[in-house]
């Protein structure tokens, strides 16, 4: 059986718009972006991490500066010994390769101290010296005189 004849209906707007853009064509109504700065900058773009297949190191390397290599010695000279008593300071010999980061941490894990502030020098011996100002209600004089042993 045939389909019955339906009365010739109006092309709908999607056709029209279809049919007007294959006319024209799709690329006719870009706009080029304007500039206005003199220089180029790319684009961020997705940077994904790494994954490798298969570790590069078979055994990753120890700390360089643990704690214990930090801190060589302290120090109890007349004037080392001066600060203790009046500014409440501790004075170290320590690595020449550690920075005040390392260090603070360095006497907050071996003595249980606090620093409020690390000055340093290095000696003309070659060697690096540290004060280490302490928190107001820890006393430079009793942890030098228990944890230290030098007074």
């Amino acid at each position: 059986m045939a389909p019955k004849a339906t009365k010739a209906s109006k092309p709908s707007k999607q056709a029209n718009a279809a049919a007007k853009a294959a006319l024209k064509g799709v690329n006719s109504h870009k706009v080029r972006k304007v500039r206005k700065s003199t220089s180029f900058h790319r684009p961020k773009t997705l940077e994904l991490s790494r994954s490798p297949k298969y570790p590069r190191k078979s055994i990753p390397h120890q700390p360089r500066l643990d704690a214990g290599k930090i801190l060589i010695h302290p120090l109890n000279t007349e004037s080392a010994m001066k600060k203790i008593e009046e500014n409440n300071t501790l004075v170290f010999i320590v690595d020449v390769k550690a920075n005040k980061r390392q260090i603070a941490a360095a006497l907050k894990k071996q003595y249980d101290v606090s620093c409020v502030k690390i000055n340093t020098l290095i000696r003309p011996d070659g060697s690096k010296k540290a004060f280490a100002r302490l928190t107001a209600d820890v006393d430079a004089l009793d942890i030098a005189a228990t944890k230290l042993a030098i007074v």
